[in-house]
């Protein structure tokens, strides 16, 4: 079952997505995020998927503007796949290969949930940047809070899957990282998500003998194919990253983790890293990007012109006194 996020006559609603494009809205549901926390998980959001079903469609999916299917309450970005992480470290750090500690556990950081875009919106150039990058990811969306899960626990806990573009400012990111503490204003402006949130019972088939979902993903640059791969080449499954971001602590319903972003031209930074030069060149103002996902669909966003960065003084160089 696929369900999408729209606004319609000034109104927002959530609906099941039917193949065609048809919309069959939830009544009185607003929030994909607050149905999850109220159904709790994937059983429960088929019931009420069902149910809609039952009642006279809504408007056709070309009448109305998507939203973000829904509004995360955090997002967890991973990074899971060996090839993005070789060709990148070249393009970003100017060093090479995958660090041994990257193979210890699926690291991830947290990225803005206050970013999130909706597929077919303009995303602004972030402030000060001129080397902008997408990144091609699989987002799996939890459905019902646990703690200190399994994999076999949190296969239950994640409630389905949606297209994940984490944007990335690489100039800003490389001069932030040297810091050590990893990217912050370099990916902090937007996120996209959509078109739609697929259930995970909907990609069961795509399943591989490992537990990977085989899905072939696509990256387009203006109509031109940039990068191909399939989303089995993560070294982690969905559930291990989900098991991990719950050690220690909680993931509720309406998390996102996104699967980190794929080889073989899977963004742009990778390209670089391997052929030693911008090409394709970085993003710009009127540049479309689409990403495939296969069994989930095409999110297709427009780049727009940011704003300027208010200027902020250079951190003092203080003598250090004491009290």
């Amino acid at each position: 079952m696929r369900f999408a996020a729209y606004e319609h006559q000034h109104r927002r609603r959530v609906a099941v997505m039917e193949e065609d494009g048809t919309l069959f809205p939830l009544p009185g549901v607003s929030s994909l995020t607050t149905l999850l926390a109220e159904t709790g998980g994937l059983p429960g959001l088929l019931a009420a998927g069902a149910a809609a079903l039952d009642v006279p469609p809504g408007p056709h999916v070309s009448r109305v503007r998507l939203l973000p299917p829904l509004q995360p309450a955090s997002v967890r970005d991973f990074v899971t796949f060996e090839e993005h992480v070789e060709g990148v470290r070249r393009s970003v750090e100017g060093t090479g290969g995958v660090p041994e500690q990257w193979y210890a556990a699926p690291t991830f950081y947290f990225t803005n949930p206050h970013a999130i875009y909706g597929p077919h919106e303009g995303v602004p150039v972030p402030p000060g940047s001129a080397v902008l990058d997408f990144e091609l990811e699989v987002a799996a969306v939890i459905g019902r809070e646990g703690r200190d899960l399994t994999p076999g626990q949190a296969r239950d806990r994640i409630v389905g899957y949606t297209v994940f573009n984490d944007w990335s400012a690489r100039d800003l990111q490389s001069a932030e990282m040297k810091v050590g503490l990893g990217p912050c204003k370099g990916k902090d402006t937007a996120t996209t998500l959509g078109p739609c949130l697929v259930t995970a019972d909907e990609l069961e088939p795509y399943r591989d003998a490992d537990g990977f979902l085989r899905l072939a993903l696509t990256a387009e640059v203006n109509g031109r194919v940039v990068g191909e791969d399939l989303l089995s080449n993560m070294s982690w499954t969905f559930e291990e990253m989900a098991a991990y971001a719950s050690r220690g602590t909680r993931v509720v319903p309406g998390d996102v983790l996104g699967s980190g972003t794929c080889g073989n031209g899977g963004c742009l930074a990778e390209l670089w890293g391997r052929r030693g030069e911008r090409t394709p060149p970085p993003l710009g103002p009127g540049d479309a990007v689409s990403l495939t996902v296969e069994g989930i669909g095409t999110l297709t966003s427009t780049v727009v012109p940011g704003t300027e960065p208010v200027p902020l003084p250079a951190g003092r160089r203080r003598d250090r006194q004491r009290p």
